[in-house]
């Protein structure tokens, strides 16, 4: 296993990240404690307090695993052609990565929600989530122009395709955990990818892929 400088276990780490979102799951921000993060952990507070000085420090830390996370999930650069990378990426920021990890992409979402409506009071909040908004916009504007240069895609203006994906899946995410409705993400991937094929894809590339 071995350890790292102060001779804990490397993956001390990871088990508390497991256990933040456990019990993020299970109470919610509201009602989210150091405490009930210790009751899903192997090991005592005073290790979370060890790590982190308190509940936001460690909520931060959580957002940059799932940044971390999210990163490995879409290392799709160079795999496939740009039309079949983009809707690729729709799915797995819809429905999760094809191979379900740790968490449970709907679970997740529905706890996540409350982390974000503190942000606009939590600055630290607000950075982090930031960040990991402008990771993925950044992988989809680098999908978009890489299809330009390919001459897949039009000559469109990449940071609006990407604006146009996010708020569209992010507005559809929240909408389907919110109001329980589980057909939500299905309309939206269907919707999202008749756009791209009108506006998005040349016609003789979409004849060919599609």
């Amino acid at each position: 296993m071995g350890a790292n400088a102060d001779g804990e276990p490397v993956d001390t780490e990871e088990a508390i990240m497991q256990a933040t979102y456990r019990a993020l799951c299970k109470h919610g921000y509201a009602n989210l404690t150091m405490q009930a993060i210790a009751d899903e952990f192997d090991k005592t507070k005073g290790v979370l307090h060890y790590h982190y000085d308190t509940k936001e420090a460690l909520l931060v830390a959580f957002l940059e695993y799932l940044l971390s996370a999210f990163e490995q999930n879409i290392a799709v650069e160079g795999r496939g052609d740009p039309d079949e990378r983009l809707e690729a990426l729709i799915d797995t920021l819809l429905f999760g990565p094809p191979e379900r990890g740790t968490f449970d992409h709907w679970e997740l979402t529905t706890a996540m929600l409350e982390v974000r409506t503190e942000a606009p009071h939590n600055d630290e909040f607000c950075r982090q989530l930031s960040r990991n908004y402008e990771t993925v916009e950044a992988t989809v504007i680098a999908i978009v122009e890489e299809g330009i240069e390919q001459g897949v895609f039009r000559d469109v203006d990449p940071e609006q395709v990407a604006t146009l994906l996010l708020a569209s899946i992010n507005g559809s995410r929240i909408y389907q955990v919110t109001l329980e409705r589980d057909d939500v993400a299905e309309i939206t991937r269907a919707s999202l990818r008749a756009i791209l094929r009108e506006w998005l894809y040349r016609p003789d590339s979409t004849d060919e892929a599609h």
